[in-house]
């Protein structure tokens, strides 16, 4: 028998655990799949917007796997860090460890007043309407009327929804109690989402685009002149190779919008202006506070690139969120590649001094790095996968612990077992039905580990 621990109990880490329990070359393994939280599914929880139904029930299939009979997943388990099991010691307690941790902060833009107040992460936002134990509660009052998302991507796209989006229409998703009163109270009138490059190289889905379209309290404005600018845009020459699919279907929506005439009247509508070359230089700040974004003005370089025009523009703002992509973090006890964020690995084997070091792997994207959708996780994983199998005659037997669950409460952890997910389940479904709603989510530790021991949410 192999014994196999996983960290993390997101998509990397659920399907590192199916390939494993599928794969026929060793038909005797067991995995543990760890996760810090008391709560499985990782971003697919508290990343995955509230109001994309579609995405979160991948859970249901992420379900079935840590419900296998040869899988057990131990949530409440943080691993490295101040309180965590350092990866040495956890070595001890399992044949091999695959390391599945993500990418778990954001990157920087690294421009003066990035830290002011009313300027937060994507992360932070996210994590606020996802009810994520850590996001702080009373992060966000929304008493801005003009918020700034930086960042072209399908995260940008999330959060200039969900400040488009009304609260009646958020009612019927899980987004926690105290985010949803905020958002019914929300003041913000204009969302400005904004990139330095052109729209033919934006990372947003035509699917997440279209859906700015269709909020029925809000409508899309599009600059046709900054459209105009991207050398995609225009009509191809002859013998100019096609454009890829999905930016040809991005340019027609966005099209669309900037040929529709303009909407005037009703004052309760919220605008989202899309708005593309254009390179923040500078948060602006007033009585202590941010008050804006001053931006450089780009334009195609020729190459693929943008350069600076030497104009400038500024948008104001009481809110500016930064969507610029995720980054990895160092993790105790493992090596690390600071300039890709990653743990150097062959194969998901990981590296120390560029040897393999025996009973350690990595998947996901502390493995490759933020990039890729959810299913890009499965060819990722089954890799790592193949490789672990591969090295089993070397690792069967390394560790002598029959229970590591004995061991891991004998070090004063309380590990939070399936049963205990499935009482939090339980919890926010009676905590929704007190509020007239659906399935609501416990956004603090205390309620969530009250539930997991069926005490309910405190």
């Amino acid at each position: 028998m192999l014994r196999v621990a996983v960290v993390g109990s997101g998509p990397s880490g659920v399907y590192t655990a199916q390939a494993l329990v599928t794969q026929t070359l060793l038909p005797d393994v067991r995995v543990h799949v760890l996760d810090r939280l008391p709560c499985p599914y990782g971003l697919v929880r508290y990343g995955v917007a509230p109001d994309h139904e579609k995405i979160k029930s991948l859970q249901q299939s992420l379900r079935a796997v840590l419900e296998h009979e040869r899988v057990t997943f131990v949530g409440n388990v943080a691993v490295g860090g101040g309180d965590g099991v350092p990866p040495g010691r956890l070595g001890e307690l399992y044949d091999a460890v695959v390391y599945c941790v993500g990418a778990a902060t954001d990157r920087p833009l690294g421009i003066p007043g990035e830290d002011l107040p009313g300027s937060h992460s994507a992360t932070e936002f996210v994590s606020w309407y996802s009810a994520h134990p850590d996001a702080a509660t009373d992060l966000f009052a929304l008493r801005a009327r003009s918020a700034v998302v930086i960042g072209v991507g399908n995260v940008a796209v999330d959060v200039a929804r969900i400040l488009a989006r009304g609260a009646d229409e958020l009612r019927p998703t899980d987004v926690p109690q105290p985010a949803l009163g905020v958002l019914a109270g929300s003041r913000v009138r204009e969302v400005h989402m904004a990139g330095r490059r052109g729209p033919s190289q934006a990372r947003f889905t035509t699917k997440e685009l279209r859906e700015l379209g269709s909020l029925p309290g809000a409508r899309v404005v599009v600059d046709p002149a900054e459209l105009a600018l991207d050398p995609a845009y225009g009509d191809a020459g002859p013998g100019t190779p096609p454009l890829p699919a999905l930016v040809r279907r991005n340019l027609d929506v966005l099209r669309g919008w900037a040929s529709a005439p303009p909407r005037t009247g009703d004052s309760r509508h919220r605008t989202i202006g899309l708005r593309f070359f254009l390179r923040p230089v500078e948060l602006l700040e007033r009585d202590g506070r941010v008050a804006g974004v001053r931006f450089a003005r780009t334009a195609p370089d020729g190459n693929g690139g943008v350069r600076d025009t030497g104009t400038y523009e500024e948008i104001r703002a009481e809110l500016v969120l930064r969507a610029v992509g995720y980054r990895g973090m160092p993790l105790p006890g493992l090596p690390f590649d600071a300039a890709h964020g990653t743990v150097p690995h062959r194969a998901g084997r990981v590296l120390r001094d560029g040897v393999p070091s025996p009973g350690e792997y990595v998947a996901g994207w502390i493995k490759r790095g933020p990039t890729g959708v959810i299913g890009s996780n499965r060819s990722c994983a089954k890799e790592t996968v193949a490789s672990l199998i591969e090295d089993a005659p070397l690792l069967a037997g390394r560790t002598s612990s029959p229970d590591p669950l004995a061991v891991l409460r004998s070090w004063g952890l309380r590990p939070v077992e399936w049963d205990g997910w499935l009482s939090i389940e339980r919890a926010e479904a009676t905590l929704g039905r007190s509020l007239g709603r659906g399935p609501v989510k416990i956004p603090d530790w205390p309620g969530l580990m009250g539930a997991a021991h069926g005490d309910g949410p405190v």
